[in-house]
């Protein structure tokens, strides 16, 4: 019998769970974790929703798929690539999507290979949990694969004006009152996903189809704060993975240095069925199987657009990070910053005054929080040469479109201006810039 799939997918949450070490209360994700693979060292092929979204189900980096943008802001995907969705439905599996997909225009989930829609009055985890949690107490034509997006735990946050002042924050962000409001707020965010998550693995269990059914529960980039989602610090590129499910290993903790490109060669790979040539996505099963360690030695994260033009691009491995910039910007780009506490903080601070280096070099295992930019360092200039290097091979074997100069606006796409402070200010709406 082929086994079930629901792959359940948050908005903006990093690896902000209790179960990677963040302090929030997660019961329920915990309890699933300690059943399930946890990977530890897994990443976003691009820190925001779309080109990651997009990368997760194709297998391609963002410029070779073609989402180098976000979907709502006009962006495509190009014709005729792989997409987990499609794949599925041509191999018997009645193929549903629940909510938010991030990948094309509302209403327009056919194009990806869902033949079927639920969404709720609102895109709330709360209100779509239990609107799937209906469906599955239902008959239902089987293999299925349902993917589930929610709202959370996506700005803006629930406001708590007085925080506990004990309240713990990520250790990237400063240890401030107004960084202490936004985590309140996502911490009540986290814990509504929890609570969701708990409901639905309850319901499989009632069902009798927990015993076959793959539950992958991940999300698209890092959390919305400034230094985390869209940029390429690790911050913005961390996520979480959790897979439970018939021949995955329960209890295991992987620490191979993967990325999200991996996940739908993984899926096919767990199905037998045939993986595309071609993408730059591996299967991970041989990790879970325990036949081999690592399938990476490095990753690739990239940004193009988000609200603003971006252009830049990364190397990562276990041990360094390498990052070039191919514009100048402020260190911090305002438009690509979520609305916040913390972004107004970081503002009187002057982090969107301070122009950014075009290259970042860091030693991970020295500076996990990547503090030090060794750019300039003698001691490490042969590496960096040599990252530099490696970059220019990757982006000329997949015909990275930079290599060709600034990456042109698509026809009917809306972008930021590059001298805005929200993201709403956009180049087609201008009479918004005081």
């Amino acid at each position: 019998m082929k086994p079930n799939i629901i792959h359940f997918i948050t908005h903006d949450t990093g690896r902000y769970l209790g179960c990677y070490g963040a302090d929030v209360k997660t019961p329920n994700i915990n309890k699933l974790a300690e059943k399930s693979t946890l990977f530890t060292n897994y990443f976003c092929s691009a820190p925001q929703c779309s080109p990651s979204r997009a990368s997760m189900f194709s297998g391609l980096v963002p410029h070779r798929n073609g989402m180098i943008g976000l979907a709502h802001r006009g962006f495509r995907l190009k014709d005729n690539i792989p997409y987990l969705p499609k794949i599925l439905a041509q191999n018997g599996y009645k193929t549903i999507l629940f909510c938010v997909q991030h990948e094309t225009k509302w209403g327009n989930h056919h194009e990806l290979g869902y033949q079927q829609y639920f969404t709720g009055n609102t895109s709330s985890c709360t209100e779509i949990g239990k609107i799937l949690c209906d469906f599955l107490h239902n008959p239902i034509d089987e293999p299925f694969f349902i993917s589930v997006g929610v709202s959370e735990t996506h700005q803006r946050y629930p406001i708590v004006e007085n925080p506990d002042p004990k309240l713990k924050v990520p250790e990237f962000l400063p240890d401030h009152m107004e960084v202490k409001k936004d985590i309140a707020g996502l911490n009540i965010l986290v814990e509504r996903v929890d609570e969701t998550i708990g409901k639905i693995v309850s319901t499989l269990e009632e069902t009798h189809r927990i015993d076959n059914t793959l539950f992958i529960f991940t999300t698209d980039h890092g959390i919305a704060m400034p230094g985390a989602k869209a940029t390429l610090f690790d911050p913005g590129i961390e996520i979480f993975l959790i897979m439970k499910g018939p021949k995955i290993p329960e209890g295991k903790r992987v620490d191979c240095l993967a990325w999200n490109v991996d996940l739908m060669p993984t899926v096919l790979d767990y199905l037998g069925l045939e993986i595309p040539e071609n993408i730059d996505g591996k299967s991970l099963m041989g990790v879970l199987n325990g036949h081999v360690k690592e399938i990476h030695q490095q990753i690739y994260p990239e940004l193009t657009f988000h609200a603003g033009y971006d252009p830049t691009r990364s190397i990562r491995t276990k041990k360094f990070k390498y990052i070039r910039s191919f514009e100048v910007r402020p260190f911090y780009y305002p438009v690509n910053v979520d609305n916040s506490f913390t972004k107004e903080l970081f503002r009187s601070m002057g982090y969107f005054d301070t122009i950014r280096p075009f290259e970042f070099f860091f030693d991970l295992d020295k500076d996990p929080l990547e503090k030090h930019n060794l750019i300039n360092d003698p001691g490490y200039r042969q590496i960096v040469e040599q990252f530099r290097n490696d970059l220019i091979r990757w982006m000329k074997e997949t015909d990275d479109p930079l290599l060709y100069g600034p990456v042109n606006v698509p026809e009917g796409c809306r972008v930021s201006v590059p001298w805005g402070y929200n993201p709403e200010d956009v180049w087609d709406n201008l009479q918004k810039i005081d």
